[in-house]
């Protein structure tokens, strides 16, 4: 008689992390710490050095660029002999683990320990290329790079928000996100009560909407030219095209897919149009020739989230389109047996589906959008409306230090890299999905 497998039985090994120390040997312990601490003594070191010589300072006032910039001390610091010695010990160590790790792995016993050594190896390479860019750099002109490039202190206040504005708003900026928290945990309780889902997405929904009230109402104080007011603009004006192009794609992808040419038509001409020419083109002539042609009532602000929708449809309409064309056939003939319409398959058993496995890219192309939006500064928008490329123009012309861009690059970096990991968590729960819309 065949014994049943029990659940213990059929449990998967743990293959944690607990499970990889335990399956360690003394040596790749040490390489892999050792390669740890390589890393730790690189960063760490060259921020010590560099905070040592200090990142910014204050230059008299009526002071040429060439007499005084802010960067000094930074460009000192970077020039210093303590951070040669720091790079060049970082360089050093780094190539001996690699090559301890090389030499090494292949030796081990245990499939665990050889991953720990493989991957001190790997992370020993990033302190030996960091530290050979920066002695190469140290080689350059690094005073006429510090002042055009490294003014820590215009990022700092260009930020946009002062410490004493955030402090007079406290109270209305808690009650924004009280507010906002009461919303999203109130919606979302509905909805996971409707669907007996417990009360988990519910808080976890309200924690979420007060964090992002209270940032919101925070945002709000920025002054102009600013930063931060960029940031929220660029938000704004990516949200907006996103609501209006995911909607208006997954119908443009229905009509495209019509038996009816005279539905299919009009909508793949709409897609090739969009898609066959520049976006800079699209708004360029939407805001300065045909808005303005046809007399609309219509502000710049506006027309740049409309076209950035319309632009933002035609290509989330192929990627509907290619969402549900992977679904097997039998799914919408299995809905016309039992005496669904057309629409009505679509409605009830095709689009759900292919909704889920279009998510992943649906979101890439949201990243993308918010890139985009740095076209619009092409229609003249006030500085209250500009994104964070037409405020770090603005700021760069008034200053003419180019540590404006810096700092647009990194408020664009502030807004994909949380975008971009979750597009990364959602394909890997959606993996099979995914992978029938671009396999």
């Amino acid at each position: 008689m065949t014994a049943i497998p029990t659940a213990e039985a059929t449990r998967p090994p743990d293959r944690g992390w607990r499970y990889h120390l335990r399956h360690q040997t003394g040596w790749s312990r040490f390489v892999l710490i050792a390669g740890v601490l390589v890393n730790l003594f690189f960063f760490l070191g060259t921020i010590a050095v560099l905070t040592a010589h200090g990142w910014s300072r204050v230059c008299p006032e009526g002071a040429t660029r060439i007499e005084c910039s802010p960067s000094d001390p930074l460009a000192v610091g970077l020039q210093s002999d303590g951070l040669r010695i720091v790079l060049t010990v970082s360089l050093i160590a780094g190539i001996v683990v690699v090559v301890v790790g090389v030499l090494t792995y292949r030796r081990m016993p245990t499939k665990s320990a050889r991953e720990a050594v493989i991957n001190a190896a790997v992370l020993a390479t990033q302190p030996i290329l960091l530290s050979a860019l920066l002695l190469w750099f140290r080689g350059t002109d690094v005073d006429r790079f510090a002042r055009n490039f490294l003014n820590i202190s215009l990022i700092g206040q260009k930020a946009g928000i002062a410490w004493k504005d955030f402090t007079a708003n406290l109270g209305s900026i808690l009650g924004l996100a009280a507010a906002w928290a009461a919303v999203a945990g109130g919606l979302t309780a509905v909805y996971v009560y409707l669907r007996k889902l417990g009360r988990r997405p519910a808080i976890v929904a309200a924690i979420a909407g007060g964090i992002a009230g209270f940032i919101w109402g925070a945002v709000g104080l920025a002054r102009v030219p600013s930063f931060i007011k960029g940031a929220q603009n660029t938000l704004v004006l990516s949200a907006g095209g996103a609501a209006l192009g995911f909607g208006l794609g997954l119908i443009l992808a229905l009509f495209s897919m019509s038996k009816r040419a005279a539905v299919r038509a009009p909508a793949r001409i709409y897609i090739n149009f969009f898609r066959g020419t520049p976006l800079i083109w699209q708004i360029g002539f939407a805001g300065i020739g045909f808005v303005p042609t046809l007399r609309l009532d219509l502000d710049m602000y506006t027309i740049a989230i409309l076209v950035l929708g319309l632009n933002l449809a035609a290509y989330s309409a192929e990627v509907y389109r290619a969402g549900i064309q992977s679904l097997e056939r039998g799914q919408i003939e299995a809905a016309r047996t039992v005496g669904l319409t057309y629409f009505q398959s679509m409605r009830y058993v095709v689009v759900p589906q292919a909704i889920r496995r279009v998510i992943p890219p649906l979101l890439n192309e949201f990243v993308i959008l918010i890139k985009d939006t740095s076209l619009v500064s092409v229609l003249g928008l006030t500085v209250a409306q500009k994104e964070l490329l037409g405020i770090g123009r603005d700021i760069y012309s008034s200053t003419f230090d180019a540590t404006a861009w810096l700092g647009v690059a990194a408020g664009y970096l502030i807004i994909t890299i949380p975008m971009i990991r979750i597009v990364t968590i959602v394909e890997r729960r959606l993996r099979s999905g995914l992978t029938s819309v671009i396999g």
